[in-house]
């Protein structure tokens, strides 16, 4: 599909496919690179999804947007944009609702590719009718390079957990992703303040997502730089401590994934199963198109990034072991992936990444993920589709 041939499709009004069945979306936006979409459901019982767009990913003209869909509509609303920094690129938005009935939204911020030099940022989300806005924003008291991408989990102590993952700087060299570790960073009071503890052994992983394993366990689920498998870890102690991250069977191409845990107790996660290993595609790296002159060479030392491996196939796979195997693996949508080139309006990205995923009251599984740089998809699907069921 081409980039003028999605733009005609963007207007947020639900339709069915033809092909599968499924209830499908592409949401409104005003910028032409819409990506990293995250969803997840208000107070209020709407779901809202956040994502980033502009012109190019690590441009200063990157901001957060977000669009919200009824509960028992049929269109998601415009988008409403609801960060504006004009130095620096505002990426990974991650909305919580606080145990206090408050909205917050966190995000990162850097300039240009620099990801070493990101700040995390915390605003107030605010939503009034049908539209959302942002209070002032506040830096966390977290390291430089301190990026976010899943939910905020709350401890069996009533601490908040904010997955991290570190873009640790080397200097004198330019980041590549090579020395990228996890952390969590922990809140006692409310998000006033944070403590980072670092995940034991975890240079490469990245994007950890939180999610109950059974048994009293919680398990952790990382995207990899170094494109060969999804990891997995675990605490035995609500979160307080980690063991070291080790692969799982499902295959990765060093882009996000998404991890819930369903009602019926099974672990699903959302992601491309693609992996090095299976594509010889590669690109120098997440920022080579950006024209910014920067004469470091490349970070040396940690885990050798791959980037350039096809994103596609969406793809829900689910486990029944606490996560450890993900045998049912059922695709969303295929394409070819190629990811080569950031760029949304010449045509070359064919991308279908960035998944992200919440179930539903009614069991209904409702995912939304980047649609060739040029838009958020989302789509919706019967939980009875994950065993072989009809499309919503």
């Amino acid at each position: 599909m081409t980039p003028e041939a999605i733009e005609q499709q963007m207007d947020g009004q639900l339709r069915r496919d033809a092909e599968s069945g499924m209830l499908t979306a592409v949401l409104p936006s005003p910028v032409v690179q819409n990506h990293a979409a995250f969803l997840d459901f208000l107070p209020d019982g709407r779901l809202v999804c956040a994502w980033f767009g502009g012109s190019l990913e690590g441009a200063s003209d990157i901001s957060i947007y977000a669009a919200t869909l009824d509960p028992q509509g049929d269109r998601w609303s415009p988008a409403h944009k609801l960060t504006d920094d004009p130095e620096r690129s505002e990426q990974n938005p991650v909305i919580f609702a606080a145990p206090d009935g408050g909205l917050r939204l966190f995000n990162t911020a850097q300039p240009h590719g620099n990801q070493d030099e990101c700040l995390l940022r915390e605003r107030a989300l605010v939503v009034s009718g049908n539209a959302l806005s942002t209070g002032p924003a506040r830096a966390l008291d977290v390291p430089l390079g301190s990026f976010v991408r899943a939910r905020v989990t709350v401890r069996d102590d009533g601490a908040w957990m904010l997955p991290l993952f570190r873009c640790i700087s080397r200097p004198g060299q330019r980041w590549t992703g090579s020395h990228d570790t996890a952390a969590i960073a922990v809140s006692t009071d409310a998000g006033a303040s944070w403590a980072v503890e670092e995940v034991p052994d975890s240079i490469g992983s990245v994007h950890m997502t939180i999610v109950p394993a059974g048994n009293g366990t919680l398990a952790a689920f990382y995207r990899r730089r170094q494109a060969d498998f999804v990891h997995r870890s675990e605490s035995g102690d609500g979160g307080r401590s980690w063991s070291a991250p080790a692969p799982t069977d499902v295959p990765n191409n060093n882009s996000s994934i998404n991890v819930i845990s369903l009602a019926d107790g099974r672990i699903a996660m959302v992601c491309n199963p693609t992996s090095a290993a299976t594509s010889s595609d590669r690109r120098q790296s997440l920022y080579d198109e950006l024209e910014v002159a920067d004469d470091r060479p490349d970070a040396e030392g940690g885990c050798d990034p791959v980037w350039g491996v096809p994103r596609a196939p969406v793809t829900l796979c689910v486990s029944e072991d606490g996560g450890r195997t993900f045998p049912v693996r059922r695709i969303i949508e295929d394409g070819e992936g190629t990811c080569l080139s950031n760029n949304s309006v010449d045509g070359r990205n064919k991308e279908m990444s960035y998944p992200y995923m919440v179930q539903g009251a009614d069991g209904d599984i409702h995912v939304a993920y980047t649609y060739h740089r040029r838009a958020i998809k989302y789509v919706r699907l019967p939980l009875s589709w994950i065993d072989g069921g009809a499309g919503a």
